[in-house]
């Protein structure tokens, strides 16, 4: 499976409700007072280290070389739960990291070290081999509340041993995000964290929101609000999420999914994205097309600005972020991206963009944090 079909998958069945075979036993905790239960932790080289240069490829051809340089002193942390990636063959992931699990933070995360302190703990989450049995008609035993205790417990292992008084931004994808809306239910909102609550960027997941809110959490207006959300499904704007796509709904009544376009934030409706630049094979569209003609980039991640906009739809009965390509054949760079889900060489449509709902807005991500970190220290929360 490729690496960008690992980063996303999952979620939308891992944490819907569905049957899964579980486990009969609870096993025994993990004490996240040991460094190797975790992927990122300040003061360290380690998955949050990879190399962040991208190229920045301009409408007219021209390549210039983006260097990455992490914040010397944040002044917030940043708290991240990855999607589903594991290839382990049981239900539940081990707590060993495998490429997949560091592909994934340098894609997702590692770019989040521009603005705090990174924390990303490792965590028994259900596997794509649990996902693959599901929707085969094999199940095997895997537990979601696995998962969700290693996250609470590194949570509460953080909050005790490092956070002291600092304001934190929660960021998750897809399962991750999944297990972090629940910890903002029962941890976070009308508790004592949640004063220390920058905001929660929870994305490539469908957070009910009624009246504007998630329980007492606001979604975010402004670059420079806190104590809110952030939150989106991606969708290509000729390919809008088909009747049968678990993304963009829920379940409660008088709810809808959540939909903040993070490039309205103080932004234009341009996407700052950040996608992975070096050629790659497999489900999200085989190897990765030219980015300008007669141009080879050479860094891991490209920027296109302007390459992309995006805008939050709600129709036939779907809440999403509606992504336009603004191709222009005149020009020499490149008129569209990859990152649909495709199946027997078909796009599955169901999942839409989910593989980079990250990366579609990083950049735009990486900024609106940095304006509300700014804003949290200034009021001195």
């Amino acid at each position: 499976m490729a690496r960008a079909l690992i980063i996303g998958m999952g979620a939308a069945l891992a944490f819907a409700g569905l049957a899964w075979a579980q486990t009969s036993s609870i096993p025994a905790g993990n004490d996240y007072a040991r460094p190797e239960t975790w992927l990122c932790l300040p003061g360290r080289t380690d998955a949050c280290a990879a190399d962040q240069t991208a190229t920045i490829v301009a409408a007219n051809g021209t390549l210039t070389r983006e260097a990455f340089t992490p914040a010397a002193d944040p002044g917030v942390d940043c708290f991240y739960v990855y999607p589903t990636v594991s290839n382990d063959p049981t239900g539940n992931s081990d707590m060993t990291a495998n490429a997949e699990e560091l592909f994934v933070v340098s894609a997702q995360f590692a770019r989040f070290g521009a603005v705090c302190r990174t924390f990303a703990p490792l965590y028994r989450q259900i596997t794509l081999t649990a996902l693959r049995g599901f929707m085969t008609g094999k199940p095997i035993p895997a537990d979601r509340e696995l998962g969700y205790g290693d996250v609470k417990a590194a949570w509460d292992w953080y909050l005790k041993h490092e956070n002291k008084g600092r304001g934190v931004i929660l960021i998750g994808h897809s399962q991750g995000s999944g297990v972090l809306q629940r910890l903002l239910k029962e941890e976070i909102d009308g508790k004592p964290a949640g004063k220390l609550l920058v905001s929660a960027m929870l994305i490539g997941t469908n957070v009910p929101v009624k009246d504007g809110r998630f329980g007492g959490i606001p979604v975010c207006a402004s670059a420079d609000q806190t104590g809110c959300l952030i939150s989106y499904v991606s969708f290509r704007d000729t390919v809008p999420p088909p009747a049968t796509s678990r993304f963009g709904v829920v379940a409660e009544p008088g709810a809808t999914a959540a939909c903040v376009n993070p490039a309205m934030l103080g932004g234009s409706g341009a996407l700052s994205s950040y996608l992975w630049a070096l050629p790659r094979g497999g489900s999200d569209g085989a190897t990765a097309r030219p980015w300008a003609t007669g141009q080879t980039v050479g860094t891991p991640w490209v920027a296109t600005p302007g390459l992309l906009s995006a805008q939050c739809v709600q129709k036939d009965g779907f809440s999403y972020l509606s992504v336009h390509v603004n191709a222009d054949p005149a020009d020499p760079r490149t008129d569209d991206i990859t990152g649909d889900v495709v199946a027997m060489g078909k796009v599955d449509a169901n999942w839409g963009l989910h593989l980079i709902d990250m990366n579609l807005a990083m950049g735009d991500l990486v900024r609106v944090a940095k304006a509300q970190a700014a804003a949290w220290t200034a009021k001195g929360s």
